[in-house]
């Protein structure tokens, strides 16, 4: 059959395709004679949604159709049966503002079944669907081979064994395989569908892209630009030369229209040096001082510049208790601070500092984000609680001495952001600080990380810089393509979680 054919065609239906489509209405639906489309009944279907209606031609000839009406949710979400939908078979339930679309028909001429026709109706129906920015698909299917197991099972019972691939079922298997999940049965649901027992099942496609409350101006946007910042530690006579320093790479990375600037964890270090004669612990605390003043200022590097900004971290004292924290400074000019939850044994050790306790997401005007810094990202458990609130990009500024630290980081950020299904930007500092005790050495190679699959890189690299050199990386990250991989990938990762055998929570400070 396949070599036969010269050419298949996907186009909306035209009235002059009837005769042709109700020759195919008959050759799929032969048990019911009662049933087929008359020549006004698609009169009045184009008239109210033309783009609704789909067919497939090959070599000219229409062998399947695709039918479609736009209609309120709370209609889908009553109990209905096929003439309640319809409006009688008058199609008054069309709704041009509605949220859902209903499709009331779908078939292929027998001949050229196996040739995955259905699937190119389906896959059209869900561009319609995304085009015309509707919650959902939603339809009634038949199960015609309920028949052959009825007085043994229940419809719930051979749905399940459907699903589980112990039976199949021609129309339940092929739209279970197409990505709709069943919502409830439907009994009396189509007058005369001897075969599936006038049962049908009620399935749904969800519209990932759906946007309840679409928008001219400040539209969320799908495709987001990352500024990393790998910074040089060099020796800075004051507050002002940090100003200036940071100032330049805000400005570059602005310039090439950033919506994120991502600084490297106690960037700020250089300052230390004034208080080397100091203890470790003293001179760290002193270093506290400038957080506030650094914040202000970044805030307002964040309105002139157009540009959300993560300020890395610095220390910061809270009734005289130590952190390691940092600051959202947002475009709109507000602020928020996180701090870091794991603090490493060397700034315990050395400087006497805690651990925050709030573990928490980010609104920005990107979406939602997590920040953790550093020695964070090598601890799972945090990470999958930012994923459960919706994270699409987790930034982890760090700093690391070493090669082998900078690897623990590198590998376990990459993990995070294969099992967490998000996107993960990781910024560090570089170059040496002979005058400041326990920050004299770096390294650092800074990187977006992606999950691994077709939409992604091969690696799970979307871009690196060039290890300890002082650069900027500017990348672009697609949330659109995480939205996909949500539903739609190789592995689920986040909905196949067996949340039956174990979870995990915050738990309260």
């Amino acid at each position: 059959m396949q070599a036969k054919i010269k050419k298949v065609e996907l186009r909306n239906l035209e009235f002059d395709d009837y005769k042709q489509l109700k020759k195919s209405m008959v050759q799929s639906y032969p048990e019911m004679v009662d049933s087929y489309w008359r020549a006004d009944d698609i009169e009045k279907l184009l008239g109210v949604f033309p783009e609704g209606q789909l067919v497939i031609l090959v070599d000219g000839k229409v062998v399947g159709a695709a039918l479609s009406l736009v209609v309120d949710e709370d209609l889908v979400d009553k109990n209905h049966d096929y003439a309640k939908i319809t409006g009688d078979y008058t199609f008054s339930t069309h709704n041009p503002k509605g949220d859902i679309l209903y499709g009331i028909d779908v078939f292929i001429h027998p001949t050229y079944r196996g040739l995955r026709l259905g699937r190119r109706l389906y896959d059209a129906r869900k561009e319609i669907c995304e085009e015309l920015n509707l919650k959902a698909i939603v339809f009634a299917g038949r199960i015609p081979n309920y028949t052959n197991y009825a007085k043994e099972l229940s419809p719930k019972t051979y749905i399940d064994k459907v699903k589980l691939k112990e039976l199949h079922d021609p129309v339940l298997s092929f739209q279970l395989s197409n990505d709709f999940h069943v919502l409830r049965i439907m009994k009396n649901y189509l007058e005369g569908d001897k075969d599936s027992k006038e049962v049908a099942v009620l399935l749904e496609w969800n519209n990932i892209y759906y946007n309840e409350s679409p928008s001219l101006i400040n539209k969320e946007k799908s495709v987001i630009r990352l500024g990393l910042i790998q910074w040089e530690m060099r020796p800075l006579n004051n507050l002002d030369s940090l100003f200036e320093q940071s100032e330049f790479f805000i400005d570059v990375v602005s310039g090439y229209g950033c919506d994120f600037a991502l600084f490297p964890e106690l960037f700020i270090a250089p300052l230390m040096a004034d208080y080397n004669h100091l203890s470790e612990a003293d001179a760290i605390r002193e270093l506290a001082r400038h957080s506030d003043p650094i914040r202000k200022r970044f805030q307002e590097f964040a309105i002139s510049y157009n540009i959300n900004i993560i300020t890395g971290s610095m220390p910061y004292l809270d009734k005289g208790t130590l952190y390691n924290v940092g600051f959202l400074c947002k475009r709109d000019g507000t602020s928020e601070m996180y701090a870091k939850i794991h603090v490493t044994p060397n700034e315990v050790l050395h400087w006497g500092m805690k651990g925050g306790s709030n573990i928490q997401t980010f609104d920005t005007d990107c979406g939602k984000i997590g920040i953790m810094i550093c020695y964070d990202v090598e601890f799972p458990e945090q990470a999958r609680l930012m994923a459960d609130e919706g994270m699409n990009i987790l930034f982890v500024p760090f700093l690391t001495d070493t090669q082998n630290a900078y690897m623990r980081v590198k590998i376990c950020a990459q993990a995070r952001a294969i099992e967490n299904e998000c996107y993960v930007a990781i910024a560090g500092c570089i170059g040496n600080l002979p005058k400041v005790n326990n920050m004299d050495i770096q390294y650092a190679q800074s990187a977006v990380f992606t999950p691994s699959d077709f939409a992604f890189p091969s690696n799970g690299i979307k871009a690196e810089t060039t290890a300890n050199t002082e650069m900027t990386l500017i990348v672009d990250v697609d949330l659109d393509l995480l939205k996909e991989l949500h539903e739609h990938g190789s592995v689920r990762i986040l909905k196949d979680r067996r949340r039956d055998l174990y979870d995990i929570k915050k738990i309260k400070p």
